[in-house]
């Protein structure tokens, strides 16, 4: 399989695992207007996931469609980042984790903008705009949660540390990154660390949180190499489909 297959698929594959793990919260977020939001920022990102899982059917050539690489792929053919197939765990863990997440999609879809490939740059800078708002509203939700009592900042400042191992994978560049930056429709992985150390560095500060410590560990959600988490959640996502394959209504 072609790397450019593989690396949109990891672009599809953050968001729909994202999206869905966002869906989750729809009737248990802690105030109506978030179950709202979480709602709707499920809905962008299974929009963008369409987008990216479409494109790589195209370049896969093989007529399977964004339904058929949503719902029928296995855990290890799946691309997306290990921090995204958590579980949610409280809305502290769920806000860090998204916080984390927005600031480097919005920079990874910034760098994607200037890609030579016309199709990837389309769907980048279309996501971006929904992604710039995804951003705002987790970066205020983070300072909030730090600011507010004793209780919301211990419990972000434990998501915080919690998660904190799972980010060096959105700049460790392995052989498919390397082969999409040197055809110039990618970006070098390592390239956006300092920007989103500087603004995640920021808003920590922002909401009194403390930095963690970098650790050395990398995970390979991205290589296929998944957390338990994310058998559970294609479970739930995929039952349907796979119950009554190509099933229309």
């Amino acid at each position: 399989m072609s790397a450019k297959f593989d690396y949109v698929l990891r672009f599809g594959d953050n968001a729909l695992v994202l999206g869905q793990r966002l869906a989750e919260w729809l009737g248990h977020a802690p105030v109506l207007e978030e179950d709202i939001a979480s709602a709707n920022i499920s809905l962008d990102l299974v929009g963008q996931a369409r987008l990216w899982l479409t494109l790589a059917g195209k370049l896969e050539g093989k007529g399977r469609d964004e339904d058929q690489l949503a719902y029928h792929r296995d855990q290890h053919q799946y691309r997306n980042f290990t921090l995204l197939e958590l579980p949610n765990g409280d809305y502290a863990f769920t806000i860090v984790r998204r916080f984390l997440f927005d600031v480097w999609h919005c920079l990874c879809l910034e760098a994607l903008s200037r890609s030579k490939d016309a199709d990837i740059a389309a769907i980048a800078v279309k996501s971006k705009k929904e992604a710039d708002y995804h951003r705002r509203h987790s970066g205020d939700w983070l300072v909030r949660l730090g600011e507010g009592t004793d209780e919301s900042n211990l419990r972000a400042q434990a998501a915080l540390d919690a998660q904190w191992r799972y980010t060096a994978e959105f700049f460790e560049p392995d052989a498919v990154d390397r082969a999409v930056e040197a055809s110039g429709e990618g970006f070098d992985a390592a390239s956006l660390r300092d920007r989103w150390l500087q603004e995640v560095s920021a808003a920590l500060a922002e909401a009194a949180l403390k930095l963690p410590a970098m650790e050395k560990y990398v995970s390979r959600g991205k290589e296929g190499r998944h957390s338990e988490h994310l058998s559970y959640l294609l479970a739930e996502m995929q039952v349907l489909q796979r119950a009554h394959p190509n099933a229309t209504w």
